[in-house]
């Protein structure tokens, strides 16, 4: 082969490469913006958006973790800071996400631990960066502000899934490869729960509120972050959606006016569905009584004659399903599952 044929050669796979691994995905027929898929390889970006770490073990833990699942990775420059209970301040922050998103190196952004401190930094995003260079971005609990705020204002679809500090077990590991590595339209559903000597399943189970399917667009994540939200540009679009919830430690008066907001706010009135994840240690807390969560649930969500099921594995609880924030999908409250329509990445 000629010298001049083989750098043909070279210059083209070289070319294909650049395109394959730096071109930015280009927008879906659905109007959403879907970043590249997740491969072994990949540098993920780690960032504290919200709360510190305090320990070094946790972050040693969560590098462990990710580098397991087969990615490099790159530690935020104010990942190990504090200020307070955050990481770092807000401009910090910030500034962390940002770098990130502009870093070529960088196929991916995971959130190393919740907490609070996402809506201090949620208008501080450069969200034209995020538009020009989508990239994978992830977490729970507080980071339902940012994975929903990104979707809002770029049409990125995002993920709340679990943050490298949860516990990565089998479930969680093969839901996050399914949907953000195999590009896989996956059906997400619980896992299978052994009954062990118990003549009836107790754990893992699912409830019908009101059966039937929908589909539509899924926003969500934690209720109490998502109603402090309501009012901003950040807020999701919930008309024709399927809004999930979960939540964790709230009274459930709490648990109560935070739905009250969001129906006042109108996000509830043109729903699709809706699906309940784990709400964790809310309880009635002192008072001459409560209200339990299934009369709340009845209250908020039987109304709107939609469907509705509760108990998914979305929450703070061990075992997560990976739920692209934006992507389409359809919705069986018998059943109690989530077919995604079409991969959330590319």
């Amino acid at each position: 082969m000629s010298p001049s044929r083989r750098q043909l050669l070279h210059w083209t796979a070289a070319l294909g490469t650049l395109l394959t691994t730096a071109s930015p995905p280009a927008r879906a027929s659905d109007g959403a913006l879907r970043a590249r898929r997740l491969r072994p390889g990949d540098t993920l970006g780690l960032v504290s958006p919200a709360n510190a770490t305090f320990e070094r073990e946790p972050l040693k833990l969560a590098t462990e973790a990710l580098q397991a699942l087969g990615f490099q990775v790159k530690l935020g420059e104010f990942a190990t800071a504090r200020r307070g209970p955050f990481a770092g301040t807000d401009a910090q922050r910030a500034a962390d996400v940002n770098a990130m998103f502009a870093d070529d190196t960088v196929a991916g952004i995971l959130a190393l631990t919740g907490g609070s401190g996402c809506n201090r930094i949620v208008d501080r995003l450069d969200y034209d960066l995020i538009r020009r260079k989508p990239k994978f971005f992830g977490g729970f609990s507080d980071l339902t502000c940012l994975v929903n705020a990104i979707h809002r204002q770029t049409g990125l679809i995002t993920f709340h899934s679990p943050v490298a500090g949860s516990e990565w077990n089998d479930f969680s590991v093969q839901s996050f490869k399914a949907v953000a590595m195999n590009a896989e339209a996956a059906v997400l559903r619980n896992p299978v729960a052994t009954m062990g000597d118990d003549l009836v399943q107790r754990d893992e189970r699912i409830s019908t509120l009101r059966p039937g399917r929908a589909q539509g667009r899924l926003v969500g994540g934690n209720l109490t972050v998502l109603a402090s939200m309501a009012g901003s540009p950040y807020f999701p679009d919930c008309r024709d959606g399927l809004l999930f919830l979960e939540d964790i430690n709230e009274y459930i008066y709490r648990i109560d006016r935070c739905l009250s907001t969001l129906r006042l706010a109108g996000a509830l009135q043109s729903l699709r569905g809706v699906v309940l994840g784990r709400f964790t240690k809310c309880e009635p807390g002192d008072g001459y009584g409560s209200l339990t969560l299934d009369e709340v649930f009845d209250d908020y969500f039987l109304p709107l004659n939609i469907p509705v099921f509760r108990g998914a594995a979305i929450g703070h609880i061990k075992r997560k399903l990976t739920v692209p924030v934006g992507a389409r999908a359809e919705m069986d409250a018998t059943a109690g599952t989530i077919r995604l329509l079409q991969p959330a990445v590319v």
